[in-house]
């Protein structure tokens, strides 16, 4: 996959990121945080921002080398069953993100700025969204136990395996049974397979 439109969509739907570091000291390092898109920059390269606990940072020894941010888009179980026809085995749809690069460690009203604005991007769907300035005193005073990055992609590595080698007629038996009150539903999944064909 090499749309932007498509990257940016898994991004922002699915921002629970893996961050995998190879440290010096530690060896393979892995943390679990929430990331974003940076939009500040008219850039052609996807940049991410996030945050994590310092203590975790220092552990991953962020800035120092070259990182690996992973995110997960949807996915699920395949049944063979649900192809009316053989031979098919089961097998494992998902969409997924890998942005290699090296984290640029922000300052700290930076890393106040990326506190906010991922709070934001998580409250816009309510009603009436929280924001991170009604706490603002609070947050600044714990914001020094937190650090904030910006990852520019020097490699992306972007798949879906959605089931597009089938016929229409196949993905439509899946999707819908990924849709049913079967076990291993996933909606979503059958989304992302109806999208990728084009389908209704």
């Amino acid at each position: 996959m090499n749309d932007p439109g498509w990257i940016r969509d898994l991004v922002c739907a699915h921002p629970w990121a893996t961050l995998i570091s190879h440290t010096a000291h530690r060896g393979l390092v892995v943390s679990h945080l929430p990331v974003l898109m940076d939009d500040s920059k008219d850039d052609a390269v996807p940049t991410l921002l996030g945050h994590l606990a310092r203590t975790d940072a220092e552990e991953h020894e962020l800035g120092s080398h070259e990182a690996v941010v992973v995110l997960q888009g949807p996915h699920g179980y395949i049944s063979p069953a649900w192809y009316e026809e053989t031979p098919h085995v089961p097998t494992w749809n998902f969409t997924v993100l890998h942005v290699h690069g090296r984290p640029e460690i922000l300052d700290p009203a930076d890393t106040y700025d990326v506190l906010s604005a991922t709070v934001d991007h998580f409250e816009d769907r309510f009603p009436e969204p929280w924001r991170l300035a009604r706490v603002e005193a609070y947050a600044h005073r714990i914001a020094p136990a937190v650090t904030a990055f910006r990852l520019p992609a020097t490699r992306l590595v972007a798949k879906a395996k959605l089931s597009q080698d089938e016929r229409e007629g196949v993905v439509r038996r899946l999707a819908e049974a990924l849709e049913s009150d079967q076990p291993y539903a996933r909606p979503e999944l059958a989304r992302a397979m109806r999208d990728i064909r084009r389908m209704p």
